[in-house]
């Protein structure tokens, strides 16, 4: 069936966009210029080299974008998938109740309004890395509050880790997957930047860093359990590069809307607003960067404001996915991700990897 247009940015004829389509042949990339989609897989077969080239502008006509009978797949492939954590006051807050509450999702209330009752919105003012971020955390060591999440949260260190191995995310309309065996997990809506070999951003996308509260909150060494699962990273539905009309100071500015639809009738909203993150992306970047190389370029998750805390069954438990929420994670700029939520093993296989993909290139003729 033809690409769902509800997907698309609201001016996805007028946006430069990458993307990776599946027409039966197999994973192709795609660039979109004036609503027109591109296949570029005979000059660049992976969205990867697509991007390292930097030319967006060749490839063959296949016809409208909205048209295209095709399943969209994860805009990204051969980039290493990296994320920022504890970007933002009020999920920092929440990493620290979930490690104070060892992921006990019914301590979490009580130790909120120990943590609240102290800082108040203190951390939201506090730029990481500055004088007064050190004298709040020597307030807060002095008290007992301290935590690992606050020196990422307001020292000079951002959290930077990997969230998947490269080719292991799904696009829009894809199920998503949370572990069978966590009790308290959330979706996190966020922008996630696309950086080239160069460290260039050329452009962002909407993402979903699926994450297991209980999990990490009883250790921060179970991180790599609570976010790298079967379908557990979603990306999309494109990449939108930048140009004259869509640069990094709209992504600084971007709020990402989300809405849950679940058994029963049930639905929770919640926003991500870009303009209260702790650390510019472009740190977030540079950071990532560090002292590393990443010849295939990376996808950076830049982190979440929201953080549910609402109770959805059981009084003080919060939230947590139930198999058949519908998420829905939305910019105008940047278009509508949608995931269904499944249990990890209820997900289908990925079974395209590295190798896979190299394959089906060589016996499409794709490679040079």
């Amino acid at each position: 069936m033809p690409i769902d247009p509800t997907l698309l940015p609201e001016d996805w004829r007028d946006a430069l966009l990458i993307g990776r389509i599946d027409v039966g042949q197999g994973p192709t990339p795609v660039v979109v210029r004036g609503g027109i989609a591109h296949d570029v897989s005979r000059v660049a077969p992976t969205v990867a080299q697509t991007i390292a080239g930097g030319d967006f502008a060749g490839g063959i006509a296949i016809g409208a974008l909205d048209t295209i009978d095709a399943t969209l797949l994860s805009p990204i492939d051969l980039q290493c998938i990296k994320a920022a954590g504890v970007t933002f006051a009020n999920s920092a807050l929440e990493r620290v109740i979930e490690e104070a509450a060892r992921g006990d999702a019914t301590a979490a209330a009580g130790v909120r309004a120990r943590l609240e009752g102290r800082i108040g919105g203190s951390l939201r003012s506090v730029v990481p890395g500055s004088d007064d971020a050190a004298e709040l955390k020597a307030a807060l060591i002095e008290d007992g509050l301290w935590s690992q999440y606050l020196e990422v949260a307001i020292g000079p260190d951002a959290e930077i880790f990997t969230k998947g191995p490269p080719l292991s995310s799904v696009g829009a309309g894809a199920d998503i997957g949370v572990r069978d065996d966590s009790a308290w997990n959330n979706p996190e809506p966020e922008v996630v930047l696309i950086v080239a070999p160069d460290g260039a951003i050329v452009g962002a996308a909407l993402g979903n860093d699926v994450n297991l509260r209980d999990f990490e909150g009883r250790s921060a060494l179970l991180l790599g359990k609570a976010k790298d699962n079967r379908a557990a990273t979603a990306v999309g539905p494109f990449i939108r590069v930048f140009d004259a009309g869509y640069t990094l100071d709209d992504v600084r500015a971007a709020q990402i809307t989300l809405r849950i639809d679940g058994p029963g009738g049930y639905v929770l909203n919640g926003v991500n607003s870009m303009d209260q993150i702790s650390r510019d992306p472009a740190e977030l970047v540079r950071q990532a960067l560090s002292q590393h190389d990443y010849p295939d370029g990376f996808a950076l998750f830049c982190g979440t404001l929201f953080a549910p805390t609402d109770d959805r069954d059981v009084p003080g438990r919060g939230f947590t996915h139930r198999p058949g929420d519908v998420v829905t994670i939305a910019n105008p700029r940047l278009g509508r991700l949608v995931n269904r939520v499944v249990h990890c093993p209820d997900a289908p296989r990925w079974n395209v990897g590295i190798g896979a993909l190299m394959t089906n290139l060589a016996k499409r003729g794709l490679l040079a």
